[in-house]
């Protein structure tokens, strides 16, 4: 079965090469029966390739059943996966088969399989490396033949790094790993999704079919959709049935996009909204530099008005220390985001060297002299801090420390 078969069969929209590679992959790895670890951020569809695997397998004919771990709660997850005994815990009346004894020769589907505690992780490894399980509250181990499909929406070596999986399941689940492409990876296919969703809802409705002016395609098209697929479907439901005229203009699509995010510009996200390591360090320490790049104009205005006055430390005492505490203060969240403590070494030596504070203060202020002594050895072995910032997290993002130090003190701080 071909790629393009494929597609008309599950009601795959787009043409783009890496949407192309993925299903590619699901195909050529279904009629085996080795573990599959899909990744990809939230809403992007990752549901249809575990049926994709399974309905190209030699298990078609066997049980299909799709688990969301983030939606068990802790305590009855392994109940759900594995089966319970009669009276094992409080409220167990009757015995229970789990997901893997009801679909033994079938498929079972993990999504969000970064959400399993640890001590069902243990219990999974079990079964992937052995097909061996105990029921909870049973001392009798028990066979199962199930293939394992598991998904995430999350970067899960970061989980590991975390204490939150077990490295060896991640590599027992990730033999054969499927990435499925965020909706802005494939800009050519979002107006062809916009047409199907808006088809399928003029259909539902009743009603004549929703179009796009030129000025509004090229909005869709630039938008991130951080929400991806799910996001262009829900917002086309609401276009199609709240606008009454059904050539919408592009100042009409805007009310529809969330306006914090409606370019594709360095954007701070909380941990709760990154959903994989694609932009999250790139683009906290962009817009860490955006918003530290008025701070140090000011402190640069400060100190040229200082240097014109022939500042006494009275005068430092007074002015500097207001400014340099706002300095400090976009200073300090920075390692705790980055998680990286050699990087701030970096960023101050850049600072100080740009715009001379440590040698004026040292002439001006010299009972702070011990402290920028310290900070100066602590700035000493910069190039080796550098080696070490760049193994951590710079080489993941395909920034070189050559880039990162001319980005800094060429652009961000003059």
């Amino acid at each position: 079965m071909n790629i393009q078969t494929i597609k008309q069969r599950f009601g795959i929209i787009g043409n783009s090469p890496l949407l192309d590679r993925a299903i590619d992959i699901a195909r050529q790895v279904s009629p085996t029966d080795i573990s599959v670890l899909i990744f990809g951020e939230s809403g992007t569809g990752k549901e249809v390739f575990p049926q994709i695997i399974h309905q190209l397998s030699s298990r078609k004919h066997g049980q299909y059943i799709a688990v969301n771990c983030g939606a068990i709660p802790e305590g009855t997850i392994d109940s759900e996966l594995f089966g319970h005994e009669k009276g094992s815990f409080t409220g167990a009346h009757e015995a229970r088969k789990g997901y893997f004894e009801v679909v033994n020769g079938g498929t079972i589907f993990l999504d969000e399989v970064a959400e399993l505690p640890l001590s069902t992780q243990v219990r999974l490894l079990r079964v992937l490396e052995s097909g061996e399980f105990i029921r909870v509250g049973s001392s009798k181990g028990q066979k199962t033949n199930v293939r394992v499909v598991a998904a995430s929406n999350i970067y899960i070596p970061d989980a590991i790094d975390q204490g939150k999986f077990r490295e060896d399941l991640y590599y027992r689940l990730n033999t054969v790993p499927i990435h499925v492409p965020s909706l802005r990876d494939r800009k050519e296919d979002i107006f062809l999704l916009f047409r199907k969703f808006a088809s399928d809802f003029a259909e539902k409705y009743r009603m004549p079919v929703v179009e796009l002016d030129e000025d509004a395609k090229k909005l869709l098209v630039n938008y991130r959709w951080p929400g991806n697929v799910r996001q262009l479907k829900n917002i086309t439901e609401q276009i199609s049935i709240i606008e009454e005229n059904r050539l919408i203009p592009s100042d009409i699509l805007i009310k529809y996009l969330p306006q914090s995010q409606n370019r594709d510009l360095p954007v701070l996200y909380s941990k709760k909204e990154v959903s994989g390591k694609e932009f999250l360090e790139r683009e906290l320490l962009y817009k860490v530099l955006f918003d530290m790049r008025q701070d140090v104009n000011d402190l640069k205005n400060w100190l040229a008005i200082l240097f014109k006055m022939k500042a006494t430390p009275v005068i430092f005492r007074k002015i500097i220390p207001s400014k340099f505490k706002t300095f400090i203060k976009i200073l300090l969240p920075i390692p705790m985001m980055l998680k990286n403590l050699k990087f701030i070494r970096i960023l101050v030596h850049l600072m100080m060297s740009q715009f001379n504070i440590r040698k004026y203060l040292k002439n001006h202020y010299p009972y702070k002299k011990k402290k920028w002594t310290l900070l100066k050895k602590r700035s000493k072995n910069i190039m080796e801090n550098a080696k070490t910032l760049q193994r951590n997290w710079v080489f993941r993002n395909e920034l070189s420390i050559e880039k990162l130090k001319n980005t800094i003190s060429n652009k961000y701080v003059r």
